[in-house]
């Protein structure tokens, strides 16, 4: 296997990406490719590259797996951004990347999307068909998540506002806040009595060397945050996303809910293919990187991938 660093536009920057090419790769030939999509917060060295791009390529695949705009290596400015209409361009700029590659075969292009980038994979593929076949893997709807991370009934409402204050504050010439996604340690989280399994496996997996990377800071803009609350990663799906559909998720929820999005996808997607796949035992993190539970969803992912590109 043969993996490349490469960089593809988005408008006015650079995002970047690993090219990954099969064993006995040969430029003259024509190749299917699978673009890789990251969670919320992660890079493209952990769970859309490592384990799901990795795989697939052994496979026989050409894969892309990127960095979000705004974060890790790619460019945009200001950093640590989460602006849910830049994660779908990133989708459709690693399609146009692709094909401008002549060992790719056009139409023989998917794209895998794990935690929020299935739910940003499933949003591009609506819109963009030059995407042939879609996979996630607990996918999650970021949106729905940040209008439902707390418990009042009025917590949307009273973040929208908090974000304007921030918003106001900075064009006035304030420092920008940058806050977390999760809490920054195992002890951070016990201190503040957060048990929830995903919150635990979260922190785990993203502030232990479990998974940890320099790429993935758990930095996130707050007065960035106005989009994303304003965001449904699967609206017109019942209308717009007729790809053949492949959805993954574990059968241990947690409060991310990607276990219930992923019902909502493929019940809401218009897809006359689709599939959905529930690992056993599985939390929302063993699908990131424990073998026991990655392994059944790539041999899922590897029959539909054969049978769909």
């Amino acid at each position: 296997m043969q993996k490349e660093s490469v960089r593809f536009r988005n408008r006015t920057w650079d995002v970047a990406a690993d090219l990954r090419l099969p064993d006995g790769f040969d430029p003259a030939k024509k190749y299917p490719a699978i673009i890789c999509g990251h969670p919320i917060s992660s890079c493209k060295e952990q769970t859309s590259g490592d384990i799901y791009a990795e795989r697939l390529t052994e496979l026989g695949y050409v894969t892309l797996a990127f960095d979000a705009s705004y974060q890790g290596e790619s460019g945009g400015e200001p950093r640590y951004l989460e602006d849910p209409a830049a994660r779908v361009e990133d989708f459709r700029c690693a399609v146009d990347h692709l094909v401008t590659l002549d060992y790719v075969d056009e139409d023989r292009i998917g794209v895998v999307g794990v935690c929020g980038g299935g739910g940003y994979a499933a949003n591009a593929a609506m819109t963009d068909h030059r995407i042939k076949a879609l996979g996630t893997v607990v996918a999650a709807n970021y949106g729905r998540i940040m209008r439902e991370g707390n418990l009042t009934p009025d917590a949307a409402i009273e973040t929208i506002e908090a974000i304007g204050k921030q918003r106001t504050a900075e064009a006035r010439g304030a420092e920008p806040v940058i806050t977390t996604y999760i809490p920054d340690s195992p002890e951070e989280r016990q201190k503040a009595g957060i048990g929830d399994v995903d919150i635990v496996n979260a922190v785990e997996y993203y502030r232990t060397p479990r998974g940890q990377n320099p790429n993935s800071p758990n930095k996130l803009r707050f007065s960035g945050l106005e989009a994303a609350m304003g965001f449904d990663a699967f609206h017109l799906a019942e209308v717009l996303l007729t790809q053949p559909l492949q959805v993954i998720v574990g059968d241990v929820p947690g409060a991310f809910g990607s276990y219930r999005d992923g019902f909502e996808l493929f019940d809401r997607a218009r897809s006359a293919k689709k599939d959905i796949f529930v690992v056993q035992g599985a939390s929302h993190y063993d699908l990131y990187d424990q073998p026991k539970y990655t392994a059944q969803a790539l041999e899922k992912l590897e029959s539909f991938f054969a049978e769909n590109l």
